[in-house]
């Protein structure tokens, strides 16, 4: 009988501490295989394109927006994103989850759970911290919510999101309206200090 292939992944960029743990840990495990690690947030899209990993772990403080998760998400739906965040409440990792994140750890988080992590995430299944369930409300987006999501992020106008999707004004106001109680937020102001607080 063959031996399975090691789940492939990929390290973002990470403080020096904390990425000498995380290659240390995953080489330790003959089930992984680092195939890029040390990427910076703005080369994140191309190396998951070039390596197509099977799990990316990502660094939340690296990124620019948490939108950047959605847009990921979006360009490799193959590839499971770990996010690595500092004390990520409930609530935000539900919004990671539901912005395209597989799984959402803190950075205080114990190495087997940083494995079992990996592992579970590499399958599909969503991993929040340790004791932790998904805050009351929150809902995964729909994929059209995210697209709007997305554009709302780039600072387009109802108008020029309902042009760009195809969709009437109106249904870009209710997808916006739906985006912002999953998120938690009540409008464009909130939802924009939402992603620059990321």
């Amino acid at each position: 009988m063959d031996a399975p292939c090691p789940v492939t992944i990929l390290l973002a960029r990470f403080e020096d501490l904390i990425a000498a743990g995380l290659r240390s840990l995953i080489g330790d495990d003959e089930n992984l295989r680092i195939v890029a690690s040390d990427v910076a947030a703005d080369a994140l899209d191309a190396a998951i394109g070039a390596h197509d990993p099977r799990v990316a772990i990502v660094n939340l403080a690296a990124l620019l927006t948490a939108g950047d998760i959605h847009r990921l998400h979006a360009a490799h739906p193959a590839t499971q994103l770990l996010v690595i965040a500092k004390d990520p409440t409930p609530g935000e990792c539900s919004r990671l989850l539901a912005l395209g994140a597989t799984a959402c750890l803190g950075r205080d988080v114990q190495s087997r759970d940083v494995l079992n992590t990996i592992h579970l995430a590499s399958r599909g299944l969503h991993v929040l911290p340790r004791g932790e369930s998904p805050a009351a409300g929150q809902d995964v987006l729909t994929p059209r919510e995210a697209d709007v999501l997305g554009l709302l992020q780039d600072g387009r106008s109802n108008g020029e999101i309902a042009e760009a999707l195809s969709v009437s004004v109106e249904t870009v106001r209710t997808h916006a309206r739906s985006v912002f109680r999953k998120l938690g937020v009540r409008n464009r102001r909130e939802l924009s200090d939402l992603s620059r607080s990321r």
